[in-house]
């Protein structure tokens, strides 16, 4: 198992339900719009800003319904693709 550092600066300053949390507040979007988009009850909503991991479908959706890629917070951590690997992907 290989250790892949997360970027320490992004990481510690706060979890990805943070973070989505933050972007709905800059957007200067309610809870309720948010759980009306994504579908859910404002407790979802909640337990999602609580939440330190999250499944990549919940996040590809939420990073849709906020027009933000929220993806690019972990891909500065994944190793360089390079060679036959990086065609077959």
């Amino acid at each position: 198992m290989v250790d892949i550092p997360l970027d320490t600066d992004r990481a510690a300053a706060r979890s990805i339900g943070e973070e989505i949390r933050a972007e709905l507040r800059r957007q200067g979007r309610s809870v309720v719009w948010f759980a009306r988009e994504l579908s859910c009850d404002r407790t979802t909503c909640y337990r999602i800003f609580r939440s330190h991991s999250i499944d990549t479908l919940l996040l590809w959706r939420i990073s849709r319904i906020l027009d933000r890629d929220f993806f690019d917070r972990y891909r500065c951590c994944l190793p360089p693709r390079s060679g036959k690997d990086a065609t077959n992907m």
